[in-house]
């Protein structure tokens, strides 16, 4: 077997919940709806381009005291300036890293669902 690369991540919880994270993709990071086959459970599949990058499972399963310990999932991304001033907007809180050994600057904010979510701009300069 060889991993090749993470083919989605799927988040979990309560109908209200998943959606306000649907909404939360839809609107600060331009993810849509897209097709999705008919499981038994509700949910989307939130697509970049052509590709379903986050399945959103509707569940009544409480996971709130759960101990888990993913800190984050992380998107390559572009358009540092006009993201910065979006989140501004939108009224997101983020904390802002630069990595000069990548040419990275990172962005660390979090979902509805409280998971952690990087945004990572290359070759782009802090603003």
């Amino acid at each position: 077997m060889k991993v090749e690369n993470i083919d989605h991540l799927n988040i979990s919880g309560p109908e209200n919940l998943i959606e306000e994270v649907r909404e939360f993709y839809e609107e600060i990071l331009g993810l849509k709806v897209g097709k999705r086959p008919s499981f038994r459970r509700a949910g989307y599949w939130l697509y970049a381009s052509e590709k379903a990058i986050i399945h959103l499972t509707v569940s009544e399963v409480d996971r709130s005291g759960s101990n888990t310990y993913l800190d984050h999932f992380a998107f390559r991304v572009s358009g540092l300036p006009s993201a910065k001033k979006w989140l501004d907007e939108k009224g997101i809180e983020y904390k802002q890293s630069i990595v000069p050994e990548m040419d990275q600057v990172q962005l660390f904010l979090s979902d509805p669902a409280g998971n952690g979510v990087e945004l990572n701009f290359v070759g782009e300069p802090a603003a």
